[in-house]
């Protein structure tokens, strides 16, 4: 062995592995839909969060915090608080892509309903404050369309609990460190009571055969062995099935090509209890045979 090789210092551990995957969300969306929550469950996922950053600020800040080797996780919560100063977020989100840093937009969102009864129980004041809470609600709704319509990920928090919205934040913000990451939640749901606010895509599955006209069915989930017996007995169910996996094996990749962080699809039937949730579950499992990473969640299967 030569001298050379000896006295060649050998790398530090440290050196040896590769840096840290960086993770920079920004968190907003209406006020009452659950941005000082989402807070909260984004700093048990580890993350280090800044509430109410004035726009202007958001480039330097995310240079700032990406350059530390210690905060790999960092989320910015803004909200509507201060119309004028929210007014230049997009221009902001467009200077970080002109240095190259990268983000994800997290837009928390609710029903109108909701968010009236929100403010309602609290009786907190609108931040718009444009008379009757609905006005305000509407006002604002205009007003955050366009960074609504730029997020990376919709969430609708109108029926999650607090530990829903954590495990919602977990899978939306998986994505954040590489550009070819995609998580996909699949929801079930009941058009009955409304169609899920954060869908991406929607399918309609009412045409299928109905478990609830069966009477030992009837109070059973289409995750009961006796719901899918009776669905699977049925052609046009598995039709339907190699038609829609064949959709989104078509689909996915381009939307991973564009860079999409998360996708969600709805499925729905009338009550959201038997034909979506077969559905969604079996679609859910075909999407992990092709390595996407899929989550499913039963909206309204228990109602």
């Amino acid at each position: 062995m030569s001298s050379k090789q000896i006295d060649q210092p050998l790398p530090s551990p440290e050196a040896a592995q590769p840096p840290p995957a960086r993770h920079f969300v920004i968190v907003t969306g209406m006020s009452g839909a659950g941005k000082s929550n989402a807070a909260k469950c984004l700093e048990d996922l580890g993350y280090f969060c800044v509430d109410n950053l004035p726009p202007s600020l958001i480039p330097k800040f995310a240079e700032l915090t990406l350059s530390s080797r210690n905060l790999n996780r960092v989320a910015l919560v803004l909200d509507i608080r201060g119309e004028e100063m929210f007014g230049n977020v997009l221009g902001q989100l467009r200077s970080l892509e002109h240095e190259q840093i990268p983000y994800r937009v997290v837009f928390l969102d609710a029903s109108d309903e909701m968010l009236v009864r929100r403010y309602s129980e609290t009786r907190r004041k609108h931040p718009l404050d444009r008379g009757r809470i609905i006005d305000s609600i509407l006002a604002e709704r205009a007003e955050l369309k366009p960074i609504r319509d730029a997020a990376d990920v919709i969430i609708d928090t109108t029926t999650l609990t607090l530990a829903a919205l954590k495990e919602k934040l977990g899978h939306a913000t998986e994505g954040t460190a590489r550009a070819d990451v995609l998580t996909v939640s699949v929801v079930s749901f009941g058009y009955k009571y409304g169609v899920p606010l954060d869908a991406d895509l929607v399918f309609d599955v009412r045409f299928l055969p109905n478990p609830n006209y069966v009477d030992e069915l009837r109070l059973l989930t289409g995750a009961h062995p006796a719901v899918i017996a009776f669905l699977e007995a049925d052609e046009e169910v598995s039709a339907f099935k190699n038609q829609l996996f064949g959709f989104l094996d078509y689909l996915v990749p381009r939307f991973m090509r564009e860079g999409k962080a998360h996708l969600t699809i709805g499925i729905g039937c009338t009550g959201g209890r038997h034909r979506s949730v077969y559905i969604a579950n079996e679609l859910a499992a075909h999407l992990r045979t092709k390595r996407v990473r899929a989550f499913v969640e039963f909206r309204d299967a228990q109602r």
